[in-house]
This record gives C-alpha cells, sequence and structure tokens, in this order.
C-alpha cells in the first residue's frame, strides 16, 4: 500500500518510565487492530445520500473535502494526485457514487485496507472504466471531520470549521470576526516547538519577554489572558504570569487566535484577544513517527508520537505523545529541560456517541533563571550600561520550576440527523516552585552591585464543566442554525512567597564578570500567602439566522455569575447577572468575497476602591469590527481585509492623595482606552507549491487624547512562506519568512539622575529560512535558521527598569522517521 502521507503528525519523545510504557501499549495494540465492518454497516453506509457542491479543480482537495463531508477515512499520497484533476460534484448521491465520479478519468481505484481505512492505488490497466455506485462498499467509522484539523493537510490555511466565535462550527470567512491559525504543516516547517515560537509568527499578536521564563502576549492594543482548550474557555491564575507561555506545541495541531472582545464563550477577560490550542487527536489509520533534533548552544530534542486504531473493529482510537527537550540558551549559565506527555482515547460507543478521555503533562526545570529582566538598564549613577547579549543576571541556583498538566474528557452525542450534544470537563493544574536571585541594580563605581532574592512556592487549579447543544431548524422556508450552552468553572490559586531573606552573602564584587556564583540565601518563614478563587457560571446562546441566500445574522447572549475571593486581601467580589451581547452579519459578495461586521463586549472584575470603599465596576470591553473576507481555490487560500475598533470603560485612575476607608489608595473609574486599527491577512496556497502566511497590523491605543501600551508596536509585518522545489530535487521543500514591527518605547525611572527618561527599541526585522527534504517515504530532514543576520533587539523595554534581548542567530536540524 501507498504511504498515506496526507496523515503526518509531528512525533514526540519522552524520557519517563510512565510515558514509555504508555507508548509501547500503544505501539504493541496498533498492529492487531484491524477495521471489520460488517455487512450491514457497509450496505447502511453506502445506502446514505450527502449532498455535495465540490467545484471543478484538482484532485487532492475535492477527495479530502468529498471524504470530510462523508466522513470516509480516506488516505493517500502527493505524487499520486499531483498534476491530476477532477470534473467537480454536484447534488445528492451516495458514498460509492461520489468518490466514483470524482476519481473518474484520473487512473486511480479506492481499496479498502485491513484497518479498515481507504487508500488509492493505480486502477488495474485491463479495467473497465469505473462507474456511479460500483465501487468497493465505503464505511463511515466517525462523524465527519468537521473540526478543522490541519494535521497531514500539507496546508498554511485553515479550510475545516472553528467554534471559537460563538460555539457555532463556522468557518473563517463565515465568521465575523478575525481568526488566525497556525497549522500544523506550518509548525513543522519552521521547527516551532513553544508556545511562544508559534505567536511570533501570528499575525497580529506582540510576544515580550520579561525574563527567560516568563512571556507575555497582546493584540490590539490590549494583554491576552484567556485561553480555549479544544474551544472550551478555560478560567487560568497563570501566578505571576508564568505557566502557559511555555507550553510546548508537540500536543497540539493547531493554534487560533480570536481577535477583539470575545465575552460571548470566555467570560471575564481583556478584550485584545483570546487563544485556542487544540490537542491532536487519534487517527483511524496507524502511524508512528519519531524525530530527533539539535541545535545551537547544545540544544537537543526528541520526540515519539504514536496513534492508530486500539480495537478490531475500530471503534476505539488511541493517541500518545511524549517528548524530552535539554535547551541551553544564548544567556550565559541560563539552560531548561522540559519534558512532556500527552495521552488520548476515543471510543464510539454507539453510531451516534463518541467518548474522548485524555491528559497532557510538562516539567519544565530551568537552571539559572534571570528574574525581572536579564539585566539592569542604568547603573547607579543614571549611566547607561554596555553588556553582552548572553549577560545574564540570574545566579546559578535561581530556578522557576513548573509542573503543569491537564485531565479532560467529553462526550459527543448525535440526537438526530441535525442536533448533537457535547459536555466536556477540564481540570487544569500548575505548579511552581521558584528561588529566584538576580542583580536588579547597576554597578558602583568600583564595579560591585548587589543581588535581590525571592521564593515562591504555590500552585494553581483550575475546574471547568461546559455543555453545548447545537444544530440546525427549519423556520420561514430557510435552515438555520441554533447553539444553546452553559459552563461552570473554578479556579483557585494558593501560594507563599519568602521575602524574609537572610544572605549570606549579597555583595556581587564584579558585575561585569558576574557568572552567577554567589550562596543561595536563607529564606526564613514565609512573609505572605495567597488563596485566591474565581468562579463563573453563565449560560449562553448564538443564533444564524440565513435572511437570504446571501445574507447571514448572528445574534447572540452570555449571561453570567462572577465571583473573586481572596480571604487574605479581605476582598469578596460578586456580580451577578453579567450581560454580554453578540451581533454579527456577513453578506456573501459571491463566490469567493464575503462582507461581514460584528460587535460583542467582554468584562473584567476589579478589586479597586473608590472614596467610599466601594469597588469600582467592572473594565468593560466593547469590540466593533468589519472587513472584507476571501476563500479562494476551493478554500486553499483565505484572505481578509478588517478595520477594528475596541473601548474598555471603567479604566481605574487613582485619584491624588486620597484613600478608601481600608487605607488603600482611592481610584475612580473613567472612560478609558480606545484602541483603532487596521489588519490584513493572506494565508494558504498561492501555488499548486506555495505556502504562505502574511499579514499587517496597524493600532494605535489612546486614553484621554495620551498613546497607551506603547511597549507594544503599532505597526507589524509578518511574512512566512514555504515552496516545494520538486522541480530542484523531488522531495525537496524551501522557505523564508520576516517579521518586522516598529518602533516601541517606555518612559522609566531614571534614580541615578533623579528623572523619568523615555527607553526605546527602534524599529527592526528579524529573518529566518527552512528547509525540509524527503530523503524516502519514511525519512524527512530538516533544517531552519532563526535571525538570519544575527540582529540585536530588545524584548523587554523598561520592565522594572531592565531589558532583555531576543534570541541571536541559530542553526537546528532535525530528522524524522515513519514506521
Amino acid at each position: 500500500m501507498p504511504s498515506l502521507c496526507t496523515f503526518r503528525p509531528q512525533s514526540r519523545r519522552h524520557p519517563l518510565a510512565h510515558a514509555a510504557l504508555l507508548a509501547c501499549a500503544l505501539s504493541a495494540a496498533m498492529p492487531a487492530a484491524r477495521a471489520q465492518t460488517s455487512t450491514a454497516q457497509a450496505a447502511e453506509a453506502s445506502s446514505a445520500r450527502h449532498d455535495y457542491d465540490i467545484p471543478a479543480g484538482p484532485l487532492a482537495p475535492a477527495l479530502r473535502r468529498a471524504a470530510s463531508q462523508a466522513g470516509v477515512v480516506l488516505g493517500f499520497t502527493p505524487a499520486q494526485t499531483e498534476g491530476k484533476t477532477t470534473a467537480g460534484l454536484r447534488g445528492s448521491h451516495t458514498v460509492g457514487q461520489a468518490l466514483s465520479a470524482l476519481l473518474a478519468g484520473s487512473g486511480l481505484a479506492l481499496v479498502r485496507t485491513d484497518s479498515g481505512s481507504y487508500v488509492l492505488q493505480a486502477a488495474p490497466v485491463m479495467a473497465a472504466p469505473a462507474q456511479a455506485g460500483t465501487l468497493h462498499e465505503v464505511t463511515v467509522k466517525a462523524q465527519a471531520d468537521r473540526n478543522g484539523r490541519t494535521e497531514g493537510s500539507g496546508s498554511y490555511a485553515q479550510t475545516g470549521a472553528s467554534t471559537m466565535a460563538t460555539g457555532l462550527g463556522l468557518t473563517l470567512r463565515e465568521t465575523p470576526q478575525s481568526i488566525s491559525v497556525v497549522t500544523r504543516e506550518k509548525m513543522d516547517d519552521y521547527a516551532l516547538t513553544s508556545l511562544s515560537e508559534v505567536l511570533e509568527q501570528m499575525p497580529g499578536v506582540h510576544v515580550s519577554s520579561l525574563d527567560s521564563e516568563r512571556t507575555t502576549y497582546s493584540a490590539r492594543g490590549f494583554g491576552i489572558d484567556s485561553f480555549q482548550y479544544d474551544g472550551v474557555s478555560t478560567t487560568i491564575n497563570t501566578a505571576f504570569s508564568a505557566g502557559n507561555s511555555l507550553g510546548n506545541t508537540a500536543i497540539y495541531d493547531r493554534v487560533e487566535v480570536l481577535k477583539g472582545a470575545a465575552g460571548l464563550l470566555t467570560g471575564a477577560g481583556d478584550p485584545g484577544a483570546v487563544i485556542n490550542l487544540v490537542r491532536k487527536k487519534p487517527t483511524a489509520v496507524p502511524q508512528k513517527q519519531i524525530t530527533v533534533g539539535a541545535g545551537s548552544w547544545s540544544n537537543y530534542r526528541s520526540e515519539v508520537d504514536l496513534s492508530g486504531p486500539l480495537s478490531e473493529d475500530g471503534r476505539i482510537r488511541g493517541r500518545a505523545v511524549a517528548a524530552y527537550q535539554d535547551q541551553h540558551s544564548f544567556l550565559d549559565g541560563h539552560q531548561r529541560s522540559t519534558a512532556v506527555l500527552y495521552g488520548i482515547l476515543e471510543a464510539d460507543l454507539t453510531p451516534d456517541t463518541l467518548l474522548s478521555v485524555g491528559l497532557d503533562y510538562q516539567d519544565t526545570d530551568p537552571r539559572r533563571s534571570s528574574w525581572s529582566g536579564t539585566r539592569p538598564i542604568y547603573d547607579r549613577y543614571g549611566g547607561r550600561i554596555s553588556l553582552p547579549r548572553s549577560f545574564n543576571s540570574g545566579a546559578d541556583w535561581s530556578g522557576w520550576q513548573q509542573t503543569s498538566g491537564s485531565a479532560f474528557a467529553s462526550l459527543t452525542q448525535r440526537l438526530s440527523d441535525k442536533w448533537k450534544l457535547k459536555t466536556a470537563f477540564n481540570r487544569q493544574y500548575n505548579g511552581y516552585d521558584a528561588k529566584l536571585g538576580s542583580i536588579q541594580s547597576g554597578p558602583y563605581v568600583d564595579g560591585s552591585s548587589t543581588i535581590f532574592a525571592n521564593k515562591y512556592v504555590g500552585r494553581t487549579k483550575t475546574d471547568t464543566f461546559d455543555f453545548v447543544a447545537d444544530g440546525s431548524f427549519s423556520w420561514l422556508g430557510r435552515e438555520h442554525e441554533l447553539v444553546l450552552g452553559g459552563q461552570f468553572s473554578r479556579a483557585q490559586w494558593t501560594g507563599e512567597t519568602y521575602a524574609n531573606v537572610t544572605y549570606p552573602q549579597r555583595t556581587v564584587r564584579d558585575f561585569y564578570g558576574w557568572n552567577g556564583d554567589i550562596p543561595e540565601p536563607l529564606w526564613g518563614a514565609r512573609s505572605s500567602a495567597q488563596d485566591e478563587t474565581t468562579r463563573q457560571e453563565a449560560l449562553y446562546a448564538a443564533v444564524r439566522l440565513a435572511a437570504s441566500d446571501n445574507l447571514k445574522i448572528l445574534l447572540g447572549s452570555r449571561v453570567s455569575n462572577y465571583r473573586y475571593a481572596a480571604p487574605h486581601s479581605s476582598i469578596d467580589l460578586k456580580k451577578s447577572g453579567n450581560f454580554v451581547p453578540y451581533a454579527g452579519l456577513v453578506y456573501d459578495l459571491g463566490n469567493n468575497l464575503s462582507y461581514y461586521a460584528s460587535y460583542t463586549t467582554i468584562f473584567k472584575p476589579q478589586n479597586y476602591r473608590d472614596i467610599g470603599g466601594k469597588l469600582l465596576d467592572p473594565l468593560v470591553g466593547k469590540s466593533y469590527e468589519t472587513g472584507v473576507k476571501g476563500e479562494f481555490f476551493d478554500g486553499r487560500l483565505n484572505a481578509s481585509a478588517a478595520y477594528f475598533q475596541i473601548k474598555q470603560d471603567n479604566y481605574p485612575e487613582q485619584i491624588a492623595d486620597a484613600f478608601a476607608p481600608d487605607g488603600t489608595p482611592a481610584y475612580r473609574g473613567i472612560q478609558g482606552v480606545t484602541a483603532k486599527g487596521v489588519e490584513f491577512e493572506v494565508s494558504g496556497e498561492l501555488t499548486r507549491t506555495v505556502q504562505v502566511q502574511g499579514s499587517f497590523t496597524h493600532v494605535k491605543a489612546k486614553r484621554a487624547g495620551s498613546l497607551v501600551s506603547t511597549t507594544a508596536p503599532a505597526n507589524q509585518v509578518k511574512l512566512y512562506t514555504s515552496y516545494r522545489a520538486d522541480a530542484l530535487l523531488p522531495g525537496l521543500k524551501l522557505g523564508g519568512g520576516m517579521r518586522w514591527q516598529s518602533r516601541t518605547y517606555q518612559t522609566i525611572m531614571n534614580y541615578g539622575l533623579e528623572r523619568e527618561e523615555e527607553y526605546s527599541q527602534s524599529a527592526y526585522a528579524v529573518f529566518d529560512l527552512m528547509a525540509r527534504y524527503e530523503i524516502s517515504k519514511q525519512l524527512t530532514a530538516g533544517v531552519k535558521i532563526n535571525n538570519l543576520f544575527d540582529k540585536s533587539y530588545r524584548t523587554n523595554i523598561g520592565f522594572y527598569r531592565t531589558t532583555s534581548y531576543g534570541e541571536p542567530r541559530s542553526v537546528s536540524v532535525n530528522m524524522t522517521y515513519r514506521f
């Protein structure tokens, strides 16, 4: 049988014993699995009719589209369909009729393998031309893959559905808000192994490193603090901004970012954007891979990924992913080891019931972590310090050790041909043990300085239960869509801070020759404790009305209760009946273009008090967006142009020399920040051999006429491409990209000169290159060069009067073996 190149997950490896056992168990089970479909099931599947609307064009995307609509497990190699076209298909057909019509004249035939999947092979030379309805019986083993899966697509475009905005499964063109996606193909091409690396290439997102272990994200003038997992919103307290930014991409199919307010599904949060991390799913076809890699500064990585059916009839499927990375960095003495484990099982309990359970685990253990930047900006007398990029302010015992993971389960029940019900439970965990010490002040005239240290220990736990019913209904002669859902979440952060530190030695005698060698302090008794609990309860609904053939109107609302309690701070904040509206429309201008507009909101409670002691009303973010979206080449290329405006009201402003009854500074809520801008994006297939993702974003956020959020650039350009260079060398793929951003700045205090100064980073561009070569059907080699021209730039400008530099030029290679 030909290699099923349309299924190409990234492989992962993990050194822990339980990871190996799980991987071996799955590996042993898969060869024995065989999909045996009964005659009755085959007859039922082959006689089922589906409506198709597939235009004439290249054969490969037509087959993928038909397989998705019919729920057929279908595998083929790019070489089999290269250069082949189809006359297209319209109307209602059985599965056999549809696939036979698409394959007519192609010289290919569909056959079923022992595992129950279907693959293409060359049709027998003497065989008569295929006739509609005469193909082998085809069995639908599971629901159609309408969840937007990008693994194995070979594309930088998401062609499937996303539920991020409204809970309805809509394509990017059908969604009246901007959604950007980095697909599995792009992650593999550019070897993007961390969430921060992915978001650096994500259109419209700005990435800023606070220090060696903490990274923050922002979009459209506001920070991003909202996350979804497989489309389920999760309330997460990331404890001092650590946690999600260290996430490893080994377990994800794609990363989606919804721009603007997302209160309909998210609840409390900021109006900039929400990030959706979509996990890999089990495959109906067995697949196994191993990847090893090495890079600059002794960066080593190994991965294993196993997936396939676990039962004779294919109704139970599993996947295990494991990875281990030992990563040194360009910072003096800094290194980090990361271990990842992921396992998931899917079971078709009945033809209409799908159960999914799984877990993921990540352990991150850094050494010589920097803290609050990687070096101070000023010396003790106000002069700017000149240091190499490799300077690391952290002590050799400084480290922000973290363990994170989740356990999740979902049950999807198809209620009828038009309706289904899905319930999901997710438990997130993050534990941290941070012994941190760094030089945070510049040197004296004699070259000496001092170290500052604190210790933080704690954990966060989040439980989320989500249920949603969605389907379609007929009204006034048209078909419309409706989603009804609810969510309950509880997030708790407990921790201890040790700031009563005794230093055996605090003085750093040679600031410029600092190598981190200094005794670890005595931490003493804890100085404070954290105990914060956030609860949310919500019901939401959204409807997509087909007002005409070309006009779709979306309406929705969310009603939620919110409670935040922090006993150590005497805070017990309750907000009930919070109403979040949603409105949007999409008007088709033709076969390829649509005009859209939307309005939505989001809220975020705050614990500031006014003069009378009353807590300020929640921050309210209002998002307006309008633009044009395009879908070309049968959805293989997406394009969009958007204008947006975001307002954040009840912004807290401190009242000079005024205090609340509890002695804390008094604030008043004012009409806050307004961000306006435009964004252009294109992603997907320009030609049969060229993939591209490019964007331009312009945004300015102001309050009372003054710019805010100046640490994020007003303008960003990102462009990444890949070219399948088979004409030069069969199996060769070449690619390159760049990201450019405009000037950023911040006003910070220069205590040496007793004045405020502007600290800035001028506009800069970073260029990357990549290449991948398929040595054989089983073996692929890759290489990438980051920061090709070794551009020196800062990713943190002024956080606690410190700065951090971006990574210099680096080279990495990897090899993937499929078996």
